[in-house]
C-alpha cells in the first residue's frame, strides 16, 4: 500500500491498535526529536517504541511529557520564538505516543499533526517560510512501518 494523501494516511492510523499507533506515532516524532531537547520528551518517545510497554509506565511517562509540554509552552513568551515554538509542538507530539488511549481518538494522527507543526515553526524560524515535506515523510514512515 503506498500512502499518496491525509486521507489515506489518516485511515490507516486510524485501524491501528493503539499499541501500534504508539509505536508508529514515535517515528513520527524521532523526525522531529532534534528540534527539542527535552529528556523526558527523549524518554517518552524511546518508551512508546516498546510493545511491551505497561499502563503505569504509559501513565509516569504520559506526565513527564506532559509537565514538559506546558513548560515549553510557557517558554515561547508573549512574542513568539518560532524555535521554542517548534519544540513546543515535539513536546506535544511526544504527549501523544504515551496518552492513555480511547477507542475515539487517533494517536498516530495526532503525533503527526504536531510533528507538523514543530516542522513548520522551524523552518519559519530558520527563514525558510513554511513549505515543508513533512508529510510526505511521515507517508513513506507509515509504508515501511505497514511493510514490516
Amino acid at each position: 500500500m503506498t500512502i499518496g494523501n491525509d486521507k489515506e494516511f489518516k485511515a490507516a492510523l486510524h485501524v491501528l491498535p493503539p499499541a501500534r499507533q504508539r509505536q508508529v506515532a514515535a517515528r513520527f516524532v524521532d523526525s522531529v526529536l532534534a528540534l527539542c531537547n527535552d529528556v523526558r520528551v527523549a524518554g517518552a518517545v524511546s518508551a512508546a517504541r516498546r510493545p511491551d510497554i505497561t499502563d503505569v509506565e504509559l501513565g509516569a511517562l504520559y506526565m513527564a511529557a506532559k509537565a514538559a509540554s506546558v513548560e515549553s509552552y510557557t517558554q515561547c513568551g508573549r512574542e513568539t520564538d518560532w524555535a521554542n515554538q517548534a519544540g513546543h509542538f515535539v513536546c506535544k507530539a511526544a504527549v501523544n505516543c504515551v496518552k492513555p488511549a480511547d477507542s475515539h481518538e487517533n494517536l498516530a494522527w495526532d503525533a503527526a499533526m504536531e510533528a507538523r507543526m514543530a516542522r513548520t515553526c522551524a523552518s519559519i524560524a530558520g527563514g525558510e517560510g513554511t513549505e515543508t515535506r513533512e508529510a510526505e515523510q511521515q507517508y513513506r514512515i507509515l509504508d515501511a512501518f505497514l511493510s514490516e
